[in-house]
């Protein structure tokens, strides 16, 4: 047995025994390259397996906010909208003004239902005048949109194409991909994306992440060139200690920034998670949820996402479960995402809470599964803004 037959066994007793896979649930270009970089462990993501496990969270924390990593994030599938009428049934989906998009910028929407639930917090890419595309967070928008086009009168054509994303993150990710493009990529500006090639390799290329850091994202457009794009990347970044890593629920607790599932779901709208700057109302093009989300603005909500500091002692990983929120014996809310900050020193959390406890300041008492977080009977937490660092994104947009 040869050198590579043996790491093809190795690897399949992996896919195997460890990460359970069936065909159902599909790969992304770059699965077979994170394993040989260290991913231990997997979650499901968009039909699709996520590497969430490099080792410890902490030191992965660390790798990007002191120098870079390198994740695989194919599981942002893209929506593909194009045709005459491309741009009108793209507004039609978010209640965010995008009378102003430009080709090759992008935009942070929210896509809403009929209700104003939300269904999807992606990030729009406008590639050119009639092509769209929608970077998804974790649900099955292609069939929402595909829906909602065979009634809708418009001449669109609705897919998922063949694109898988990287996120190179972190204060050294500039100085790598001017190793991998040039100078000129320096003046790609925040939210702003253009088609590239490296070696041949066909890319879009955006200053997009999910991190809070200096960052790019970048989407391979042909998946049989998935492991070169890897090894590449990882290549010019081994003089900038580029390591490769996984999303890190620390930093984007951190930046308050919101986990599909987790933190917002379907019964939840815009104005409940402080995403007023989202929703325009007064212009003129119509779109799905416009009338029940005016009906709610009026009427005011009666829950609202907050930030919390929980005392007691660093939590060992993130809530896999809903906390309950209690204030003179009475549940008002859950938390929804909390994580122990290293670099702040405190336990922090995304949580939602009835609007008339929703006060900054405010004590309450976190109770986890196994009872209160900290002794009985006492409020083991504050109210507080978030995002709880760098609230201006200046790291981000720098």
């Amino acid at each position: 047995m040869t050198q590579q037959d043996d790491f093809q066994a190795q690897l399949d007793d992996l896919q195997t025994e460890d990460f359970g896979f069936g065909t159902q649930i599909r790969k992304s270009p770059y699965f077979d390259a994170t394993v040989r970089w260290g991913a231990k462990g997997f979650s499901v993501y968009n039909h699709m397996y996520i590497p969430r496990d490099f080792g410890d969270p902490e030191q992965n924390f660390w790798n990007l906010v002191n120098d870079a990593i390198l994740c695989d994030v194919g599981v942002e599938r893209q929506v593909e909208i194009t045709g005459p009428d491309a741009a009108k049934f793209t507004q039609m989906l978010t209640p965010r003004d995008l009378s102003k998009l430009a080709v090759g910028q992008c935009k942070y929407i929210m896509i809403t239902n009929a209700d104003g639930g939300l269904l999807n917090d992606p990030i729009l890419l406008r590639l050119a005048e009639n092509k769209f595309w929608i970077s998804l967070a974790d649900s099955d928008i292609l069939l929402w949109a595909q829906g909602l086009a065979v009634n809708s009168g418009m001449d669109v054509t609705i897919c998922e194409p063949d694109v898988s994303p990287l996120q190179l993150q972190g204060p050294k990710s500039g100085e790598i991909m001017k190793a991998l493009f040039g100078d000129d990529i320096m003046d790609l500006k925040y939210y702003w994306l253009r088609e590239l090639e490296l070696d041949g390799i066909p890319l879009v290329v955006s200053r997009t992440g999910w991190s809070s850091e200096l960052g790019y994202e970048l989407y391979l457009q042909d998946g049989s060139r998935g492991d070169e794009l890897w090894e590449k990347i990882m290549a010019a970044g081994a003089p900038f200690n580029l390591k490769p890593g996984h999303t890190s629920s620390i930093r984007r607790i951190e930046g308050g920034m919101l986990s599909y599932h987790a933190d917002a779901d379907i019964t939840n709208n815009p104005f409940e998670l402080g995403m007023d700057r989202l929703v325009n109302l007064d212009m003129e093009a119509d779109f799905i949820g416009k009338a029940a989300l005016r009906r709610i603005k009026e009427e005011g909500v009666t829950r609202k996402q907050v930030g919390l500091i929980i005392e007691g002692d660093p939590l060992k990983g993130p809530n896999t479960s809903y906390w309950r929120i209690v204030k003179d014996g009475v549940v008002i809310g859950k938390v929804t995402s909390a994580v122990y900050s290293p670099r702040l020193e405190q336990n922090i959390a995304l949580a939602m809470v009835a609007t008339e406890h929703a006060n900054l300041g405010a004590r309450v008492k976190v109770v986890n599964r196994s009872g209160v977080v900290n002794e009985p009977g006492t409020e083991n937490a504050t109210i507080v803004e978030r995002p709880f660092y760098d609230p201006k994104k200046s790291i981000a947009a720098a």
